[in-house]
C-alpha cells in the first residue's frame, strides 16, 4: 500500500474529512462560503469551524439534553480544551476533529494564545447570564474575535513553509468581522438566549413583537445595529487585501451578515428569528465570485 492509504496520510485525510461533514450537518451559509474558498485554505477553515462547533455544542444545549449536569459540561469542555492543546503541541489527537484542528494549527501558526481565550468564553456560558459591556467585549473577543484570527492565520501561512504573524491592518479587520458575526447572530437568537437559556449578551434585555419599546435593558438595539455596521464596514475595506483565494468567502460570508443586519434593523424588537432566503444567499455568493466588493452595511 502507498502512503496515501495507510498510516497518518490517510489519518489526516480521515481527520479532515470528519470535519467537513460537521460543517456541512451544522451550517448551511458556512458551507456555502467556505466552498468559495480556495483549496489552499478551504480544509483549515472547516477543521477550525469543526472545533468550534464541538465546543459550543457542550454548552449550548447537546450536552445538557444527553443529561449532563453543569459541573459535568464543564470537566468535558476542560477536558477538550486539555486535548487540543495537547494535540496541537504534540501533532496527534485520537479525537478525529481535534487531530484536524491541530494540524491545521501547527502548519498556519495557531497557538494557545489564541485557543485559550475561546474556551474561556465557551466557558463563560456555564456561569454567566447576563454581560455588561466589558464582559460583552470579552466574551465577543473569545467566541468569535479570535475564531477569526485563527481565520486569518490560515490565509497567510497555508501551505508556508513557515508562519508568519498578519499585517496589524488584517487583525484588526478579521477581529471586526468576528465581532459584528456574533452580534449579529446575538440579535437573532435573543429571544431564544433569554428566554430558553437565561443570558443576555448584549444588556438589551427582554423583547416581544412591536417596534421595539418593549426593550427592558441598558443597551438598544439601534445601539447595537450601528456597531455591527461600523465593524462590518471596517472589515470590507480590509478585505480586499487578503490573499486572493480567500476574499471571494470572506466578502460572501461578510455579504450575508450585512443583509441580516439590515434586516434585522427593518423588523424591530421580534420574536421571529430574521433570515436571508437561500435565494439571496445564492445571489450574494454568486455575486461575491465575480469579485464585486463587499457591500457597505449602511447603505
Amino acid at each position: 500500500m502507498s502512503d496515501e492509504t495507510t498510516g497518518i496520510t490517510l489519518y489526516d485525510r480521515t481527520a479532515r474529512d470528519a470535519a467537513a461533514v460537521v460543517i456541512s450537518a451544522y451550517s448551511t451559509s458556512f458551507g456555502l462560503a467556505a466552498r468559495l474558498l480556495g483549496p489552499r485554505v478551504r480544509p483549515h477553515v472547516r477543521n477550525i469551524y469543526a472545533l468550534v462547533r464541538v465546543a459550543d455544542e457542550i454548552v449550548d444545549g447537546s450536552a445538557a439534553q444527553a443529561g449532563l449536569s453543569a459541573a459535568a459540561q464543564r470537566r468535558v469542555l476542560d477536558a477538550l480544551e486539555t486535548e487540543t492543546l495537547t494535540a496541537v503541541d504534540e501533532g496527534f489527537s485520537a479525537n478525529l476533529i481535534v487531530h484536524a484542528f491541530a494540524r491545521t494549527a501547527r502548519e498556519c501558526g495557531i497557538g494557545a494564545d489564541l485557543v485559550r481565550p475561546f474556551f474561556a468564553s465557551m466557558r463563560t456560558d456555564l456561569d454567566v447570564t447576563a454581560h455588561d459591556a466589558m464582559s460583552h467585549d470579552s466574551y465577543v473577543y473569545g467566541s468569535a474575535e479570535v475564531v477569526g484570527l485563527m481565520c486569518l492565520q490560515t490565509f497567510v501561512n497555508a501551505g508556508a513553509a513557515r508562519p508568519q504573524p498578519a499585517h496589524p491592518d488584517l487583525v484588526d479587520g478579521a477581529r471586526r468581522l468576528g465581532a459584528a458575526f456574533q452580534d449579529v447572530n446575538f440579535l437573532r437568537d435573543l429571544p431564544h438566549d433569554v428566554g430558553s437559556l437565561g443570558r443576555d449578551y448584549l444588556g438589551v434585555g427582554t423583547v416581544d413583537t412591536g417596534t421595539g419599546s418593549d426593550e427592558t435593558g441598558s443597551v438598544s438595539r439601534v445601539d447595537v445595529l450601528d456597531r455591527i455596521d461600523a465593524d462590518l464596514d471596517a472589515a470590507g475595506a480590509i478585505i480586499p487585501r487578503l490573499p486572493a483565494d480567500c476574499r471571494r468567502a470572506v466578502t460572501a460570508a461578510h455579504d450575508l451578515f450585512t443583509a441580516l443586519s439590515r434586516r434585522l434593523r427593518r423588523a424591530g424588537s421580534t420574536t421571529e428569528r430574521v433570515r436571508v432566503p437561500n435565494t439571496v444567499k445564492l445571489g450574494l455568493a454568486a455575486r461575491a465570485t465575480v469579485g464585486a466588493a463587499p457591500l457597505r452595511a449602511g447603505s
